[in-house]
C-alpha cells in the first residue's frame, strides 16, 4: 500500500509538473503531443482539457513542429513567381500573396488534370489546342486563387494559431474573392453551354471544401473531388460531351493523386492541427501513412491505365502511367512539389502518345491501329 501511495504521489507530481510546463509552453518529451503514434480523438480530448494549450496561440511553437521546422516557413527560393510578386507595388502584394501567386504549385496541381483530359480528347495525330490549354490555365490560376481566398477568410481564426499560416494576409478578402470569381466566370463562358453547366456544378465543391477539415478526418478527399474536376471539364470543353469510360477513371486517378500529395502536405501541420482541432488524413493515418499512400499510388496507376486502355492509348501513355509510381524528395514540401513534375511528365507522355500513336507491344493501342481498323 505504501509503495502504491508513493507511486501515485510521484505520478501526481509528474502530472503537475507537466501541466506547469504546458502553461509555460514548455512541453515535456513524454507529452502525448510529442509522440509519433497517437489516437487523434484521444489527443484532442487530452488537449481540450488543457486550456493553456487550447487557448494559447503560442503553445503550438513548442510542439514537434518547432523541433522539426516547417519547410513551408523557410524563405521561398527566388522563383520567377516569387520575384514577380516581390517586385509588385507594395499595396498589391498582399492580394497576390492571398491568391498564392508567389507559390504556384497548387495552380499546377489544379491545372494538370485539365491538361490530361484536354489532350486525351484531342484527335489522334494532333497536338492539343494551345488556346484551350491557355484558357484552362487562366481558369486554374483564378479558381485556385479564389479557393485560397475563401479558405483564408473562413479559416482566419484557425490560421493565426498555426505556425505555418499565422502571417497570411486577409485584406478586403471578400471583394477580392468576388473579383477573382467574376474573371473565372468570363473564362468559363468562352466554352459551350454543356461545359458551362458542368463548370457551374462544381461550385458547390469549391465553396464547401474549406469546411470539411472541421468535422471529418477526410478533408483531403473533398479536395480530391474538387481539384480534379478538370478531368471532366477539359474533355467536355473539347468534345461537348463526356466519355465516362475515359473521364471517370481519369477523375478517380486524380482523386488518388490528391490523396497522396495533400496527405504529405498535411504532415507539416499535424501537431498544430491537434491544438486547434483541425482534422486531416495525416492525423488519421498516423504511422500507417506510408501504407495508405502506397495504396493510393497503386490505385492511381491502375486507374490511369484503365482510362488509357478505354481511350485506345499507346506506349508513351502507359509508360507515363507507370511513372506515377515514383516519388522523390527529402521532406514533406519537397515530396509535395515533386508531384508537379510527375504530373507534367505524364502530360508530356500523353502529348507524345497522341501525336505519334505507338502501340503497346502485344496489346495494340495507338492511333495507327484505330485508323486502319476497317481495312
Amino acid at each position: 500500500f505504501l509503495q502504491l501511495s508513493k507511486a501515485t504521489a510521484r505520478f501526481g507530481s509528474s502530472l503537475a509538473a507537466t501541466a506547469r510546463s504546458v502553461a509555460g509552453h514548455r512541453l515535456s518529451t513524454n507529452c502525448l503531443l510529442l509522440r509519433q503514434s497517437f489516437s487523434p480523438a484521444l489527443c484532442r480530448r487530452w488537449v481540450a482539457t488543457e486550456p493553456a494549450i487550447f487557448s494559447s496561440t503560442a503553445a503550438s511553437v513548442y510542439t514537434v513542429a518547432r523541433r522539426q521546422k516547417h519547410t513551408d516557413l523557410r524563405p521561398p527560393k527566388p522563383t520567377i513567381a516569387y520575384r514577380l510578386v516581390a517586385s509588385a507595388p507594395a499595396g498589391l502584394q498582399p492580394y497576390l500573396r492571398l491568391a498564392r501567386l508567389d507559390r504556384p504549385i497548387g495552380t499546377w496541381l489544379l491545372y494538370l488534370p485539365c491538361a490530361w483530359s484536354i489532350t486525351l480528347a484531342t484527335p489522334a495525330g494532333l497536338l492539343p489546342d494551345p488556346l484551350v490549354l491557355g484558357l484552362f490555365g487562366c481558369g486554374a490560376l483564378l479558381m485556385r486563387g479564389a479557393g485560397c481566398t475563401m479558405n483564408d477568410i473562413l479559416d482566419r481564426d484557425y490560421d493565426k494559431r498555426v505556425e505555418r499560416t499565422e502571417d497570411r494576409p486577409i485584406p478586403s478578402g471578400q471583394l477580392f474573392l468576388i473579383g477573382q470569381s467574376l474573371l473565372a466566370a468570363c473564362v468559363l463562358f468562352q466554352f459551350d453551354w454543356f461545359t458551362v453547366g458542368l463548370g457551374v456544378a462544381s461550385l458547390g465543391l469549391v465553396a464547401t471544401y474549406p469546411l470539411f477539415k472541421r468535422f471529418t478526418y477526410w478533408p483531403q478527399a473533398a479536395l480530391g473531388f474538387t481539384f480534379n474536376y478538370g478531368a471532366l471539364l477539359g474533355y467536355a470543353a473539347l468534345t461537348g460531351t463526356i466519355d465516362l469510360s475515359v473521364c471517370l477513371p481519369l477523375y478517380a486517378a486524380g482523386f488518388c493523386w490528391t490523396m497522396v500529395y495533400d496527405t504529405i502536405y498535411a504532415h507539416q501541420d499535424k501537431e498544430d492541427d491537434l491544438i486547434v482541432g483541425v482534422k486531416s488524413t495525416a492525423l488519421l493515418f498516423g504511422d500507417a501513412t506510408k501504407s495508405w499512400l502506397t495504396g493510393f499510388t497503386l490505385g492511381m496507376s491502375l486507374l490511369l491505365a484503365t482510362a488509357g486502355a478505354n481511350a485506345n492509348c499507346g506506349l508513351f501513355y502507359h509508360a507515363g502511367a507507370l511513372g506515377q509510381l515514383g516519388q522523390s524528395g527529402a521532406d514533406c514540401l519537397a515530396k509535395f512539389k515533386s508531384n508537379r513534375n510527375l504530373g507534367l511528365a505524364f502530360w508530356l507522355a500523353i502529348v507524345l502518345d497522341n501525336f505519334f500513336g505507338l502501340p503497346v507491344p502485344g496489346f495494340g493501342g495507338g492511333f495507327e491501329e484505330s485508323l486502319f481498323a476497317d481495312d
